[in-house]
């Protein structure tokens, strides 16, 4: 039988770079902080060619941004009791939120067209 804890917890299916995968489940309430974390410290069999030296430059990928080390995932309004699919990679920094959205933003006030007669 389901207890309710194990409804409200998330399931990751994380993908590495090389396409190995690994399920793990955590609470709403984790951070991709945390996450990174418990990855590192219980880094599977099978990802050795990937082992990084610190889970500080363990990133996780969502919907195609990166999350910064704060967001929970229940932020995110995961689905509970699914498994939901994130991207692992090994990164040293990140962009600052929202300077992708800015940049699109600067490109829509240019213009770049040019009349020909």
């Amino acid at each position: 039988m389901t207890s309710q804890r194990d409804l409200d917890m998330v399931h990751l299916r994380l993908i590495l770079v090389s396409g190995k995968t690994q399920d793990f489940t955590f609470s709403p309430n984790d951070s991709a902080t945390d996450i990174a974390k418990h990855v590192f410290d219980n880094w599977p069999a099978g990802w050795e060619e990937e082992q990084v030296s610190s889970p500080s430059i363990l990133r996780l990928i969502f919907q195609g941004r990166f999350l910064h080390g704060n967001v929970t995932l229940g932020a995110l309004k995961l689905p509970p009791g699914r498994t939901t699919v994130m991207h692992l990679v090994a990164r040293e920094t990140l962009p600052e939120p929202n300077s992708h959205g800015q940049r699109n933003r600067e490109k829509t006030t240019e213009s770049n067209c040019c009349l020909l007669f």
